[in-house]
């Protein structure tokens, strides 16, 4: 089970980083919807993720406290959007390096390895290791899912099956479904 696991996230990190690919540090950091949600804010909260719950909250911190758990401005959104002076490349490293520190946890960790969770409620801390390793991956998927979704509306370039069609057949699927919607103006 824990193989499976691991797999998934690996396969759903690269996803995410993926996302990147080809665009400009603008592109990377501008919001698209009215959460604020961009590409690069995305990575930077995984790896935040990955740091607390697979490290962290297993006993294995971080060699260095995130800066923005260090000063509380994570409590205010700030893992959820890249500073100026954070570059793509700090931010990027930096999500490979809380992962490969999450894959050390996977590797040396039992599923039922006792973990508590530092900003949970007291009398929810505490959990098993692969409790929050089922979550990792379940907010890995789930931000996969946002970030498919704002890089389709940065330059069209959709999820894993958007290769299912040729732009004419996604445009008429499209007009199929906006129809189907129109019924129940």
């Amino acid at each position: 089970m824990k193989t499976v696991l691991h797999d998934y996230l690996k396969d759903t990190r690269a996803l995410v980083l993926a996302k990147l690919d080809g665009l400009s540090d603008y592109d990377q950091r501008r919001p698209l919807v009215p959460s604020g949600t961009n590409l690069l804010g995305l990575v930077k909260h995984l790896a935040g993720i990955e740091y607390v719950y697979l490290g962290t909250s297993v006993g294995r911190p971080p060699k260095e406290q995130l800066p923005w758990e260090a000063d509380g401005s994570v409590w205010e959104g700030a893992d959820m959007w890249v500073q100026p002076g954070e570059s793509s490349e700090y931010i990027t490293g930096l999500y490979r390096e809380a992962c490969a520190h999450s894959d050390e946890s996977i590797a040396e960790l039992e599923l039922d390895a006792p973990a508590e969770v530092p900003h949970w409620a007291p009398e929810k801390r505490r959990t098993t290791f692969g409790a929050l390793l089922i979550r990792v991956v379940d907010e890995t998927a789930h931000h996969a899912g946002h970030a498919d979704i704002v890089r389709e509306l940065i330059d069209g370039q959709g999820g894993r099956d958007s290769d299912a069609m040729d732009d004419a057949g996604w445009s008429e699927y499209y007009t199929t479904i906006q129809r189907a919607a129109e019924a129940f103006k």
